[in-house]
């Protein structure tokens, strides 16, 4: 019995539990890629791989639509591949251990990838019928969204005769998206200096965060694990030396930390100052944080006694964490324009001490380009002051809302008439493949649309059962109408 079976939509539901069958996180997406070619392949469908992986899968209209003109519809094939930390599952070779709890399916351990896994099981379930009414397709799945869309900074939009594309990476029921934030990858690279040192290790870990989306999520101001570290022990460096043996925390750069871990080399003399200072520390953040990320702890265990130990000098461990205190963090303006919309953020995603240097990524958004080159300007400044260094990539444009929309015209009419109601036509801060289309064909008109998730890009990822089948009947409704 497989595990969605008795989940509706079926024919959706199948094919999402095919693709949680194959692992495909970020990076790992060649066997996902060929799926849908073999996909394709078994349904004599016009296809294309190309060389970024990317999939375009192409089917003519649907019987009395031939003059109809055709549309993209488009999603991506990764997900960001997270687990908990007791989690065993090889996520690089192992599918998803999915389950059902109520009107949501998740994956026990580990995330689920209902973003964007969602989005290909639409597309699989409408090629894969002979019966549902659509003008031409050309769908689009494109790879890496999650680690800079480098699907979407490759792909060839020359190949497509559609000049309107139905985007199926959003999250949230009865919203159509139509527009959205640029972004960047920017890391800050530290030198730091190490030599062997004598004292006890103890490790002290920030965890019991709720994480999430540094896009859909940093305006509720969660706590971040690695912004969290450099506060701490920019604060214990008033009150005693230590010095840093490891520090590292986070998955992905456009994830908000949910837990950092960090070892240290004391003083044996010091050791009842460090647990003194951290339990009064982690009473003063639980109560800050009491609403915003009530789970909220710092955990402390001694793991070595007196030893030899390589370690960052005293100056280097607190440059490191002066630094991350010292760089900006999360909302940093709200839209003009759009009320509640966040206009200019940066997110701390994964930080790592190396051999030599330690390393942050940050993912920096806005929906405002000149904001954006601001707020990287200003991060490289700190950053050198310091005496490091920072590299930047992974640079996508805003996609621009457009005040004439004839589909999403359409989309808005054919809602309005199955659920008499308004949706909402909003922009969202996170960055969407849109911006990149928008730009290489700056006559595509686009909308994003998708079924109710929770907590993506987390362990605790939920995609809503109910939601899926609405979202899927609206799709179908506005083919039709199409």
């Amino acid at each position: 019995m497989r595990v969605f079976e008795k989940c509706n939509p079926q024919n959706v539901f199948y094919w999402f539990e095919e693709i949680c069958k194959i692992p495909h996180g970020s990076g790992n997406i060649d066997q996902i890629s060929d799926f849908l070619v073999n996909f394709a392949k078994e349904r004599n469908l016009e296809y294309n791989q190309d060389e970024v992986k990317n999939v375009i899968i192409k089917k003519p209209a649907s019987s009395g639509m031939e003059s109809s003109a055709p549309l993209i519809l488009q999603g991506h094939m990764d997900m960001v591949a997270v687990q908990d930390a007791d989690c065993d599952l090889d996520m690089e070779r192992e599918g998803l251990r999915i389950a059902v709890d109520g009107d949501y399916v998740y994956a026990k351990g580990t995330s689920l990838g209902g973003d964007d896994g969602i989005a290909v099981a639409y597309a699989l379930a409408i090629l894969d019928s002979d019966e549902i009414k659509h003008p031409a397709l050309e769908v689009l799945i494109t790879t890496n969204e999650e680690t800079g869309m480098d699907g979407a900074i490759g792909v060839d939009m020359e190949q497509f005769q559609a000049k309107r594309l139905i985007n199926l990476d959003s999250e949230e029921e009865g919203i159509l998206w139509a527009g959205c934030a640029g972004g960047m990858r920017v890391d800050a690279m530290l030198p730091v200096k190490k030599k062997t040192f004598s004292g006890v290790v103890y490790k002290i870990t920030v965890t019991g965060l709720l994480g999430g989306h540094s896009g859909g999520e940093i305006h509720k101001e969660r706590a971040n694990a690695n912004v969290l570290m450099g506060r701490i022990f920019t604060q214990l460096a008033d009150k005693m030396k230590y010095r840093f043996v490891s520090l590292q925390g986070g998955t992905k750069d456009n994830a908000i930390s949910l837990e950092a871990t960090a070892e240290v080399l004391i003083d044996p003399s010091n050791q009842d100052v460090l647990v003194k200072e951290l339990v009064a520390m982690e009473k003063v953040l639980q109560h800050e944080y009491a609403v915003k990320d009530p789970g909220l702890k710092i955990v402390i265990s001694k793991e070595k006694d007196v030893v030899e130990q390589v370690a960052l000098t005293y100056k280097s461990s607190k440059k490191v964490a002066n630094l991350i205190y010292a760089l900006p963090y999360g909302v940093q303006a709200m839209s003009a324009d759009v009320e509640g919309l966040v206009e200019t953020s940066l997110n701390l995603g994964i930080m790592g001490l190396e051999a030599e240097q330690m390393i942050l990524h940050y993912s920096l958004r806005s929906s405002v380009m000149s904001c954006k080159q601001a707020l990287c300007d200003k991060v490289t400044t700190i950053v050198e002051n310091f005496g490091g260094t920072v590299d930047k990539g992974g640079e996508y444009p805003a996609w621009e809302f457009r005040r004439n929309s004839p589909l999403r015209d359409t989309m808005v009419k054919v809602y309005r008439e199955m659920y008499q109601a308004e949706p909402e036509v909003a922009a969202i801060h996170a960055g969407l493949e849109c911006g990149l289309f928008s730009e290489k064909k700056p006559d595509l008109d686009c909308v994003s649309i998708g079924p109710n998730m929770k907590d993506i890009h987390t362990t605790s990822e939920k995609l809503s059962i109910s939601s899926t089948e609405r979202m899927w009947k609206y799709l179908l409704g506005v083919l039709a109408e199409l």
